[in-house]
């Protein structure tokens, strides 16, 4: 089962590096991870998202806690929380076509970033389910090149 682990670290050279090593060293793949500073810059947000199942994240989370630069952690609550992600998707889009993937990406609220002769660049930002939606149905046209960002998550309301 996937769980996401949102951690606050100090935003220091290396603490990444310590973070995925503790991941790798116990055989656990991180499917997603996403990392950026918060509104201090002297803090990062790592939003990791593991396949394990309960015992596992648990003890993940004990050896997290033991890493000096780590601040805070917390395993989100999937019923509880927004997520997002983004991605850019190159496809194959020549005169016959395009209208009707331009009429797809509009049903996505997605947004063509990108024009050429024979393709199109299309962003997507949204949850797990709409991005794959949207990937199914151009699929057929050919998608040539897809990049994701890792997941990113906020808990609702006023608790962190």
């Amino acid at each position: 089962m996937n769980h996401i682990i949102s951690v606050l670290v100090e935003n220091k050279a290396g603490v990444l590096a310590k973070i995925s090593g503790l991941f790798s060293r116990r055989g656990y793949n991180i499917e997603s991870l996403a990392v950026g500073p918060t509104d201090d810059e002297k803090i990062s947000r790592i939003t990791l998202v593991v396949d394990a199942d309960e015992h596992s994240v648990e003890q993940i989370i004990k050896q997290l806690y033991k890493l000096i630069n780590v601040i805070k952690i917390q395993e989100l609550e999937p019923s509880n929380i927004v997520e997002r992600e983004l991605v850019l998707m190159k496809v194959n889009a020549d005169s016959k076509t395009r209208g009707e993937i331009v009429e797809i990406v509009n049903v996505f609220r997605a947004n063509i970033v990108d024009v050429a002769k024979k393709t199109l660049i299309i962003e997507i930002t949204g949850g797990s389910q709409k991005v794959k939606a949207l990937q199914d149905l151009l699929r057929p046209f050919g998608i040539l090149e897809l990049v994701r960002t890792g997941k990113i998550a906020c808990t609702r309301g006023s608790k962190y």
